[in-house]
């Protein structure tokens, strides 16, 4: 049990696999956002053709990462990266918000993952992130080399600011990777 944040396919997004956490609501609902701003509708990438894909636990304390994020962002900025329940592969000015529930609120907020990726960065470079840690590349990669000792072992090796506070690092590189992976992927990214 617990948090996860996760990818999302085609079939998924598009409601066809309601059963299964469609979401088929919140993406005709960004359409119609997209084109009251005169955008063009949001297509993800076609049905992954296998089952992994990204997936990470949000288990960790949040505090040390709220704590940055209050430090180097402004109040806007971090409603921003902490506050989405979508994440998207488009440019958004602005966040989208849909009186759809989604899995954790009343009201799904979208946003655009250049602009999460850009506040990701900022904080990596503040919290001294270093390039050894993992891209994840499979389901809960991130999760794992963070709480199964790995983070530790490089820690012990290389110190920083990235090493005084483990739990802090972990959610700097996973909202750095997941903005890269929906970026990458072209596929929206949610919570479950």
């Amino acid at each position: 049990m617990g948090v996860y944040l996760v990818d999302v396919d085609a079939g998924e997004w598009s409601g066809a696999d309601a059963g299964e956490g469609g979401m088929g609501a919140i993406a005709r609902g960004l359409d119609a956002e997209l084109a009251r701003r005169g955008l063009p509708p949001y297509r993800p990438v076609p049905r992954r053709t296998t089952a992994a894909g990204f997936e990470e636990k949000l288990s960790p304390s949040m505090l040390g990462f709220d704590a940055l994020c209050r430090a180097r962002l402004t109040p806007a900025e971090h409603d921003l990266i902490g506050n989405w329940s979508v994440l998207v592969p488009l440019s958004l000015d602005e966040v989208v918000r849909l009186p759809v529930g989604s899995a954790y609120t009343d009201e799904t907020v979208i946003a655009g993952a250049p602009q999460v990726l850009a506040l990701a960065e900022r904080l990596a470079a503040a919290a001294g992130l270093p390039d050894d840690v993992p891209e994840a590349s499979g389901n809960l990669a991130l999760t794992f080399w963070f709480l199964e000792g790995e983070a530790e072992e490089l820690a012990a090796a290389r110190p920083g600011r990235w090493s005084e506070d483990l739990d802090t690092a972990f959610y700097v590189a996973l909202y750095l990777r997941a903005a890269r992976y929906s970026l990458r992927r072209g596929c929206p990214m949610t919570y479950a």
